[in-house]
């Protein structure tokens, strides 16, 4: 639980960082007013040379054009982003509590499999020593000075640490995973903060060049990426749900068979260290899932790398997981059945 706190306050810090630099789109205001400016001096003059050229009456709606943009560039935290993060914070918060009692339900049925787990061991006596402390003593007063005795002895105790070994390594290789599962999602959160600082900061420049002919597709573009890169958050959020309901049901599963005094456990974490292997790749395809989402050019490029970086981790993490993909793929239908 410490470390999803301390994970947590980084994404916190995000959200503030994104905050504390809005007030610097004010320095940008100045420069698009005089672009803006600029611009509709010359989409005014030529739109009324050209209908006094040919001698037709002008038609004043499509003038008002840069008067709109140019008060959405004087208001623009106001009138463009204020407006956008209200539409469109709704679905990071809904998705965000999704997550938050997924999590919560995940924590409990793990906490609940791992004490069935412990008693289902204690219930082998051949494995009870291993993990009970007042099993080995009784182990050991059961037994003489022997030769034959000292030597079970040696042996009890090389198994142990054996045992003791090999927990702490899949401890180690579970906890690795899950820096990097945690790693992969605050490297999206920081990429998707910096584009939407960006956006923001230069959306007022980017209001003033749609005043000009030739430009009037920036407005629509830079709408568009914005929502799109905005995305990710939800999305991101979709997908731990997912995994971690998928978690869920295949730990519901564990504690039906723990739950059989005849079921004795072998006590390793290979499906949930492939599941942070899958969740590490998936937090990669996050960008391309977006821009299906909403059709952005530019932000989908990035999609496509960061994709791209997720087939190749795959292609690694193939080779680590490789054998028990099959094992874990059934154990998800009979989980989904079952449900």
């Amino acid at each position: 639980m410490p470390l999803a706190v301390e994970w947590t306050n980084l994404h916190q810090i995000l959200r503030s960082l994104y905050a504390d630099m809005l007030p610097l789109c004010s320095d940008m205001m100045g420069i698009a007013k005089g672009l803006a400016g600029l611009g509709a001096l010359f989409f005014i003059a030529y739109r009324v040379w050209k209908s006094l050229a040919a001698a037709e009456p002008i038609e004043v709606f499509p003038l008002l054009r840069p008067f709109v943009l140019g008060l959405c560039i004087m208001a623009f935290p106001t009138l463009v982003l204020g407006p956008l993060n209200g539409l469109l914070s709704p679905i990071s918060n809904a998705t965000s509590h999704l997550v938050d009692r997924q999590a919560f339900d995940l924590e409990k049925y793990q906490t609940q499999k791992d004490e069935l787990q412990r008693q289902a061991m204690l219930r082998d006596p051949e494995k009870a020593y291993l993990i009970s402390n007042e099993e080995f003593d009784k182990r050991l007063d059961e037994l003489g000075w022997k030769p034959k005795d000292l030597m079970a002895i040696a042996g009890m105790y090389a198994e142990r640490a054996g045992y003791q070994f090999g927990q702490k390594v899949r401890e180690a290789f579970r906890t690795f995973l899950e820096t990097l599962f945690q790693a992969a999602s605050l490297t999206i959160d920081t990429v998707r903060t910096f584009f939407l600082i960006v956006l923001a900061l230069l959306g007022p420049v980017a209001f003033a060049f749609s005043v000009y002919d030739g430009f009037h597709n920036t407005l629509a573009s830079w709408l568009a990426r914005y929502i799109c890169i905005y995305l990710w958050l939800p999305v991101s959020d979709l997908f731990g749900a997912i995994l971690s309901r998928i978690q869920i049901l295949m730990l519901q599963q564990d504690i039906e068979r723990l739950q059989d005094p005849t079921f004795i456990p072998d006590g390793s974490n290979t499906v949930y260290c492939i599941f942070m292997i899958i969740g590490i790749v998936g937090y990669f395809c996050v960008p391309t899932v977006a821009s299906w989402i909403i059709q952005a050019g530019g932000a989908g490029s990035y999609g496509d790398k960061v994709a791209g970086a997720g087939r190749a981790v795959a292609m690694g993490a193939a080779g680590v997981a490789g054998a028990a993909v099959g094992n874990v793929g059934g154990r998800i239908k009979g989980a989904l059945k079952k449900r």
